[in-house]
């Protein structure tokens, strides 16, 4: 192991309960995440809110462990071999590259996966409906929402023509977000512009450089790196200051400031996960239970970025829109 896993290891430990560590008098939840533990990743309130309605308060009848990779994606693998070497009483696997370690990393303990994209064809599962082994979740199936993004940003800003999507080039499942978005590109006309950012501090790097092309429009690919709230912040702020109209995965970008938002509402993924969570520490089985689409989708319009880029929204968008910030 290198060193600077070693690190993380260690420093994950060291945010274990005391208690739990003493006596493992409770069960242990061992959420498995690639990005940092500050601010507080995306989804843990919801896995607790999740928890909650079946019955599970952490320190009273649950201790949560959270071991994360701080955006260095290859260590993932040798994190999830450390939940299982702890015997955690399941695995929580916020977003799809580390589900798919999770699932590498043990046939036998439960592994409750929160992602965006279809499971199946990810590998995680072998269907939705009996799901198998140990292997279950929610999903936001974004993937075929990436057609509907594109005109979405077509229709409020026409002039676009050539459209970047960014993408973390260290994403096991980038392959997935790129083939979805040159697909819809050529349907749509639409010359796409692939921009690569690895970790939050890359991505203004990647925008000023565009791959010596010039896009009037971007895609925000749907990695867990863009929720962190810092690479969030950034982004909206970079999108706003180099002007390109930019629609994102989910409304948290537009409740920052970002033009549009297109998606699933995440927290609604999260704790679905999270009550799936609370069933199996009351002793079901994964294989018994259906992966769950959580297909609650939403449309949010930001009309103060609007106007500071000078666009005009048409009014049928903001008749569907299901949430205006004005």
């Amino acid at each position: 192991m290198r060193r600077r896993e070693f690190i993380t290891l260690m420093g994950a430990a060291a945010s274990w309960p005391l208690a739990a560590r003493a006596q493992r008098a409770l069960p242990v939840v061992g959420v498995l995440y690639g990005g940092t533990l500050q601010p507080v990743p995306p989804g843990i309130a919801a896995l607790r809110k999740g928890l909650s309605e079946t019955g599970f308060v952490e320190g009273k009848d649950i201790e949560i462990l959270q071991l994360v990779a701080d955006w260095h994606y290859d260590r993932l693998p040798a994190l999830a071999a450390e939940l299982v070497r702890r015997r955690v009483a399941v695995i929580y696997a916020l977003w799809n590259v580390s589900a798919l370690a999770a699932k590498s990393a043990t046939e036998t303990l439960p592994v409750v996966f929160a992602i965006a994209g279809d499971p199946v064809e990810l590998g995680l599962v072998a269907s939705l409906n009996r799901p198998g082994a140990n292997v279950t979740g929610a999903f936001a199936g974004y993937v075929t929402l990436v057609q509907k993004r594109l005109q979405l940003l077509q229709e409020i800003a026409p002039a676009a023509r050539t459209v970047g999507i960014l993408i973390n080039p260290t994403s096991r499942v980038k392959d997935f977000d790129l083939r979805e978005a040159e697909t819809a590109a050529r349907i749509l006309g639409v010359t796409l512009v692939t921009l690569s950012a690895a970790a939050p501090g890359e991505i203004e790097t990647a925008l000023a450089t565009n791959k010596g092309q010039s896009i009037d429009g971007l895609l925000i690919a749907n990695d867990a790196m863009f929720f962190d709230l810092a690479a969030l912040a950034t982004l909206v702020a970079l999108t706003a200051s180099h002007a390109v109209p930019t629609i994102y995965p989910s409304r948290e970008f537009a409740d920052a400031g970002g033009l549009m938002s297109y998606g699933t509402n995440l927290d609604d993924v999260t704790r679905v996960a999270g009550t799936y969570v609370g069933r199996i520490l009351k002793g079901e089985k994964p294989a018994g239970l259906p992966v769950q689409l959580v297909n609650r989708f939403e449309t949010v319009l930001n009309l103060r970025a609007a106007k500071a880029l000078g666009l005009n929204v048409p009014p049928a968008m903001l008749l569907r829109a299901d949430e205006v910030i004005e």
